[in-house]
């Protein structure tokens, strides 16, 4: 069992069962998106440390919600566009398990940051009062490094129960880069236990994070009612819109990939459903929060306006 699990040393991405022209065509296309997702992010983080008005809490967590989309797409992006042109290039043991282990800590950190973005919402709206005592540099430091430090506990736990497992072949993973599923169905023992724990840590990061952040909103609504003026009703309704799309797009492509019962070829589908959570995802969350939030629109006037009289 040691010496086939030690033969394998390579694995090969099939990625798109697709014909060599709609390969190219995709080629240019998740080119296209990959240079605006990193673009996107990259112009959110640059307006957040340029612009004093934006060192507030909510952009201290946007800030690391875009570090977290740029790295899920340099991590499962380049090996794509490269498997397009060259379809035959594999991707080496170490590098399969290293892109899984990134992968999951990714995602699990955005899950994290998603609840705690949603926790300062509700305190911003329902308690004004106590904002800047609850939600202080001290406390959004402290919950920022404890969802990036659960996201590596909770990807090395997989890691780990992946790690041994005998790979004898084949040695082809049916997937555009290495998810966690796709790499267990090559193993030749048995991987039951990490399919219950990959569905349990599902259910911990998606469903149970989902419903508090369903809760933070419903008081949220009910709070936004009862404000007298219009105008700070609109901003309330403006700033929480941008991340409940966010919630909704993250959340939901999530949930049908792995809480979710499967529906015809669930390879094929969950295949594109992955396309969408780990390239489209990263690419409208800045389109959401600029087009959204007066506060990125203003930022940005005066980042330019700046730029042009200096």
């Amino acid at each position: 069992m040691g010496e086939n699990q030690t033969s394998v040393t390579e694995f090969l991405l099939l990625g798109f069962p697709v014909s060599p022209r709609m390969q190219m065509l995709f080629f240019g296309l998740f080119s296209l998106f990959y240079a605006l997702t990193m673009l996107g992010n990259g112009a959110i983080l640059g307006l957040i440390w340029l612009d004093s008005r934006l060192h507030t809490p909510m952009y201290f967590f946007l800030a690391h919600l875009a570090v977290v989309d740029m790295s899920y797409a340099c991590n499962t992006v380049p090996q794509m566009l490269v498997n397009l042109l060259s379809p035959a290039k594999p991707i080496s043991f170490a590098g399969c398990m290293t892109q899984t282990f990134l992968f999951l800590t990714f995602a699990h950190t955005e899950c994290l940051l998603l609840v705690v973005m949603s926790y300062d919402r509700y305190v911003a709206i329902c308690q004004p009062l106590w904002y800047s005592v609850i939600m202080s540099w001290r406390v959004c430091i402290t919950l920022a490094v404890t969802s990036w430090t659960f996201g590596v506990l909770l990807a090395l736990v997989h890691i780990v129960l992946l790690l041994p497992l005998p790979f004898c072949g084949p040695q082809e993973v049916n997937h555009f880069f290495c998810e966690i599923i796709a790499v267990l169905k090559l193993a030749c023992a048995d991987t039951h236990i990490n399919e219950i724990m990959v569905l349990a840590g599902s259910v911990s990061v998606l469903v149970g994070p989902f419903s508090s952040i369903v809760i933070s909103y419903m008081r949220i609504l009910c709070a936004i009612l009862k404000i007298p003026s219009g105008q700070g009703c609109q901003k309330a309704f403006s700033t929480c819109s941008s991340h409940l799309c966010v919630v909704g797009l993250f959340y939901g492509t999530a949930m049908i990939m792995y809480v979710g019962p499967p529906h015809g070829d669930p390879k094929e589908q969950k295949k594109y459903l992955l396309l969408f959570h780990s390239l489209f995802n990263p690419m409208l969350n800045p389109l959401i929060y600029s087009l959204r939030n007066r506060d990125v629109k203003a930022a940005l006037k005066r980042v330019l306006k700046k730029e042009r009289t200096s």
